[in-house]
């Protein structure tokens, strides 16, 4: 059994599919997957551009609601709630709070959370971790550390797909992942432009 740890930052919908791949990868490879949280906002504090376009700082507050939710319920309830967070709304980002944590069956009262500083060690504790171990800040969201049977550990970046794996063939990305980020040396692989993220469809709802 491989696990898989999955650091995240929830507002992201590129990061949303590739979660989804992971979970379609469960189906057909042997993988457990844990959920972890990262930060957009404390990866680019500091920096004289805005890359994700957010001068409020909005992107803080899903982020919190998930660290509460994390801390208070556990990583099982992260994960539904992460799952409703994307599957409640109906547009392609992240749908209202309140409405997600009561569809992933958590009080509607972490919601406050979002606006309070109190979990945010917790958020920058977790960032620090995931960072650490891809070994910089030359990524964004997610990462993944895959540890393996035999105790190898696999740590990567992505992978940034647009439309969603499904079934056998993201069993393959996976196996390729695996392959091509565990080789000694291996730093960077990129493929065609980016296409905006297909979130529509059934791992929308």
């Amino acid at each position: 059994m491989d696990v898989a740890d999955f650091w995240f930052d929830p507002s992201c919908p590129y990061t949303w599919l590739t979660s989804r791949w992971l979970l379609q990868v469960r189906e057909v490879r042997p993988v457990e997957v844990r959920w972890h949280l990262m930060s957009l906002s404390v990866l680019n504090e500091g920096r004289d551009d805005d890359p994700e376009g957010d001068p409020e700082g909005y992107l803080w507050v899903p982020v919190r609601v998930c660290a509460a939710t994390l801390r208070e319920h556990g990583q099982e309830a992260l994960g539904r709630l992460y799952t409703a967070l994307w599957t409640t709304g109906t547009g392609d980002w992240l749908g209202d709070l309140r409405t997600a944590l009561a569809a992933a069956g958590l009080p509607v009262e972490l919601a406050e959370a979002g606006m309070s500083t109190d979990y945010d060690g917790d958020v920058r504790a977790s960032h620090a971790e995931g960072m650490a171990l891809i070994g910089g800040d030359h990524v964004g969201t997610p990462i993944v550390a895959v540890t393996r049977g035999g105790g190898e550990r696999v740590v990567f970046f992505g992978p940034v797909v647009s439309r969603l794996p499904t079934g056998e063939q993201a069993g393959r990305l996976w196996d390729g992942t695996l392959l091509v980020a565990g080789t000694p040396g291996f730093h960077e692989l990129k493929g065609r432009p980016h296409e905006q993220p297909q979130i529509d469809g059934p791992h929308r709802g």
